[in-house]
């Protein structure tokens, strides 16, 4: 059974940042099964890499879809995305310089309830209005 798991409730009715979503949610679960099985700091280090990479990718698409849309609570749901990035990007760097050994499952559930609790809650305001100029 997966650490996280995809279900339609997380849906934000746009197709695209569903599908970050998903993503992100799989290399969360790859995260957990990495440290679980007790891989190699290089395998739990690419993987935690190419996390902190996605997750700004995902979250300059959002972004560059408010200031296309003219998106009223742009800036207020940039923060949050800041604030992830910056705490996300802390634990990639310690980890690289040996100062976190190995992320651990209060690090994972951090990101897991992060995670969940951003769709939820600030994702799920934008849906109606990505959705009124034809983003699907």
């Amino acid at each position: 059974m997966p650490f996280m798991s995809w279900s339609d409730r997380l849906s934000v009715g746009v197709e695209a940042l569903d599908n970050d979503h998903k993503k992100l949610i799989g290399m969360i679960n790859e995260l957990y099964d990495g440290i679980a099985s007790g891989q190699n700091k290089e395998i739990i280090g690419a993987i935690i890499d190419r996390l902190v990479q996605y997750t700004r990718y995902h979250f300059a698409r959002e972004e560059d879809l408010f200031a296309s849309t003219g998106y009223a609570n742009a800036l207020e749901h940039k923060l949050e995305h800041d604030q992830l990035a910056e705490w996300a990007i802390q634990v990639e760097l310690e980890f690289h310089k040996g100062t976190l050994p190995a992320p651990s499952l209060q690090v994972i559930n951090r990101m897991k309830d992060w995670l969940f609790d951003h769709i939820n809650g600030s994702d799920r305001q934008y849906t109606k209005h990505l959705n009124a100029h034809g983003i699907q």
